[in-house]
This record gives C-alpha cells, structure tokens and sequence, in this order.
C-alpha cells in the first residue's frame, strides 16, 4: 500500500502503528489537573503513565508554571556554546546536591536519548585522551534499552526496536540480564542477578582492554518490560567496573526523581557511577531538558589549555534557560516537600492492591515493581508461560480497557506499565489497579489458553 486513506490524523505519533491508531477510538488530551489529563470531550482520565514516565508532582504545580511563566518573560534562550546564562549556572551547582557524592560537571541535552548519547561519546573519548583509543567498546544488558538515538538503539536488545536499522549500529558486548521470569521456571531473582553478574565477569575478563564503559539501567529495566534486578546488582557491577578499570555509565533517565523510592536508583546501593544520564522527571516533566554529569576524574580527562582534548558535542536549546528554570522550581518542590516519603508509602499501597486485585489472575505471569515503577507480564497460561499471539496485542487491549474506567496506560508489549506521577492519590492507585483487572477480565474468550 502506497497511500495512506485521506482525512486520517496528520499526526506521525511515536511508537505508533498508524493504521491502528486511526481505527481506534480518539483521544485528544486538552488540558490536565493534578494527576489527571482531561480530553477535548471533558472525560478525566488519570495519567497512570505519567505522561510517558516524566511527570512528577502532577499536573500544574503552580511553583513550576509560575518558574516557566517568569523566565519566559526574562530570557527565553541564549546558546551555551562558549556562553553562560544564570539559571544554567544555578542547575549545575545545584545538581550535585541531589545526585550520589562525587558527580559534579553537568553537560545539558534536551532529552533523555541525547543524554546517553553524550555519555557514551564521553566514555569512548576519554579514553582517547587517555592514550588508550583501542578502549572504544561499550557492554551493555540483554533487554537494554537506552533510547532511540543512533547510539542508544546500537545498545538496544534485538527486536523491533533495532533490527531494521542494523546497517547504522555499532554492536556492544553484551552480559546476562538479571530478569529471573525469563529464565527457567524456579529461578529466583536473587541467582538471576548472580548470573549477570557472572557473565559480566566473564566479558571483562576477555574484553576490558577494548572496552570503554559498561552502561546500565540501575535496578530498573524499563522498557525491555520492568525488569527488577536483585539487591546488590548494581553494586556488584560498580565492583566489577573498578576491579577491570572500565567506566560505569548509569542511565537515570527513567528511574531518577524519586521514582524508585530513592532520589534515584543508585541511591539503593550507595553506588556513584562516573557518568550518570538524567532526563525525562529533571524537570518535574513539565519541559524538555537533560543532563549528563560526570565525575571529576572524567571531567579532568577533557581539561585542557591546550585545546587538544576538547568535547565536540552540543545541541541548539542545551540548558535552555526556561526549562532550567522548571528544573530549579521542581528541586524546590523536593527540599519543600517530603516527596519521598511519600512516594515510598504510595509505593507500599500500590504494592497491597496489586497483590489483592492483580497478581493471582490466571492471564499474570509476574508482578514486578520497584517503588512506583510496575511491569505486569501477560501471559495467556499461567503455569507453562506460554505468551498471547503477538498479533493479539493483548497489551494493547487491556490497555485500551482500562481506559473504560478512566485511566490512560501504555503497554510495552504484553507487559502493562503502570508508572504514575509521585503525587498520585491512594483512592486514584485504587480506581487504576481497578482498570487494569477490568482490562484483564475483558481478554477474549478465545484467548483464553489456560
């Protein structure tokens, strides 16, 4: 088919089988309040999501739009291409503050996949600098997923996500993923995560002298399904980083800003990485922005009077100084407030629900969840795991059911995301676990293998 029907959306979306989305029934989001997206017909739906894992406080704090309404009338963008401006100064020096000790030089990015691509370009260059230029590889998880960049999707597992664009990638190393339901049945999470940590072992026993830096997600696989690692992962492979002298590059951008129950994942296991990519919550999730930072030993590595040893990377709007203005308001919400905490008892109640209403219906293989980041795996037979068709996208299909009871989510997959803003209320946890077993109760009869 050569033409797409006329009068169908002009929107290109994201991740989006057009044809199915013109088929399906529209939504169009007009506004939002709090923890809930209101649609052009009026219907509110909770964001179970958090408008695709970056909103925070939920929708409209009045502190962050009154941050972006006040810079926006002062400064609306100038380059930081050999140039400064003072809310870019103010979000680098207070950045360190919230992030582990010893991450200190902040390059900015305007999105979470631009974030990782600096980190990787760092890594490889530093060891150019270094006088090691064979030290250009990058180890990676299976399941990885790191972004939609050229770098990114290189670290990508195979599959849809990367496959048809082979010819442009480069190919990491890649070690074990501590995702325990993959693996044979019986296997527990703590000896899937010994078992990543034993293959990583093995490639840097091989490959360390080429290898530049070892990227992880800490604790939390997003979206190769919600994979939660074991207690001690992380910092088994910030141990092994050392012992080999290879980089650790913690990719932070969907698990930082509370959303595992700590500022961000690494704080689990007291663990500093020497690169960290931040992005999607930095700013509350109200404006584009992200954010590499490096430790001092990295950033040393580039400085140089002498201008050999420079870092050719920039985009147009880094450090834009409007959405570093969101960034400082959504930090004042941290220091005033005690999201944490409250996330964390948000987490233990979402945690009960799931258990009560979810976790025991026969179309579940497994509940994971770290904090307020939840991966329930679909399955069409409980005890053999045998998976739905994937033409059923029975993900979807659930999905598109909750929407029935007034939530919005999005699968990856068969596996259903929930992910919602910190700020989300224990009766709106309740009406979204309530969804999702609508949703699982609607799986066609025929569908029904178990």
């Amino acid at each position: 088919m050569d033409t797409a029907p006329a009068g169908h959306s002009p929107v290109w979306h994201p991740f989006t089988q057009m044809a199915i989305f013109d088929a399906d029934p529209a939504l169009v989001v007009e506004r939002a309040e709090g923890n809930r997206l209101i649609a052009t017909d009026g219907r509110s739906y909770i964001d179970g999501v958090a408008s695709l894992w970056c909103n925070v406080h939920g929708h409209g704090r009045p502190e962050i739009v009154r941050a972006i309404q006040e810079q926006a009338a002062t400064l609306q963008h100038s380059t930081l291409l050999g140039v400064s401006h003072p809310r870019a100064i103010e979000l680098a020096e207070r950045l360190p503050s919230l992030l582990p000790p010893g991450l200190t030089r902040s390059f900015f990015s305007e999105n979470g996949a631009s974030a990782v691509e600096v980190a990787l370009k760092m890594a490889v260059q530093f060891w150019a600098n270094a006088g090691k230029p064979e030290r250009r590889r990058i180890i990676a998880l299976e399941h990885a997923y790191h972004g939609d960049t050229i770098g990114g999707v290189s670290l990508g597992g195979p599959g849809r996500f990367r496959d048809p664009y082979a010819p442009l990638l480069f190919e990491p190393l890649r070690f074990d993923s501590p995702y325990a339901f993959g693996m044979a049945p019986g296997t527990t999470r703590a000896e899937a995560t010994q078992r990543s940590l034993d293959s990583l072992r093995s490639l840097l026993e091989r490959h360390a002298h080429e290898s530049a830096a070892v990227i992880i997600e800490p604790r939390v696989q997003g979206a190769g399904g919600m994979i939660v690692s074991g207690e001690g992962h992380l910092a088994g492979v910030r141990r092994l980083c050392d012992e080999f002298d290879v980089l650790l590059i913690a990719d932070e951008v969907a698990t930082g800003f509370g959303r595992t129950g700590e500022m961000f994942a690494c704080d689990l296991e007291g663990v500093t990485p020497d690169i960290m990519a931040l992005g999607k919550g930095i700013t509350g999730g109200y404006l584009p922005l992200s954010a590499t930072v490096a430790t001092e030993r990295v950033y040393a590595n580039f400085y140089d009077p002498g201008n050999q040893r420079t870092f050719y990377h920039g985009h147009t709007y880094a450090g834009n100084p409007i959405c570093a203005a969101a960034a400082l308001a959504n930090f004042d919400v941290f220091a005033s407030e005690d999201v944490l905490g409250r996330a964390r008892e948000r987490a233990g109640q979402l945690e009960s629900l799931l258990a009560e209403r979810v976790a025991d219906h026969p179309r579940v293989g497994e509940v994971r969840q770290q904090g307020l980041m939840v991966g329930i795996e679909l399955v069409a037979d409980r005890a053999s795991r045998a998976p739905f068709p994937a033409a059923a996208r029975m993900g979807a299909q659930v999905c598109m059911a909750a929407r029935e009871r007034d939530v919005l989510l999005r699968p990856l997959g068969d596996v259903v995301i929930l992910m919602p803003p910190l700020s989300i209320e224990a009766g709106e946890l309740a009406q979204i676990c309530e969804a999702v077993a609508h949703g699982l109760d609607a799986i066609p009869d025929a569908l029904r293998l178990g």
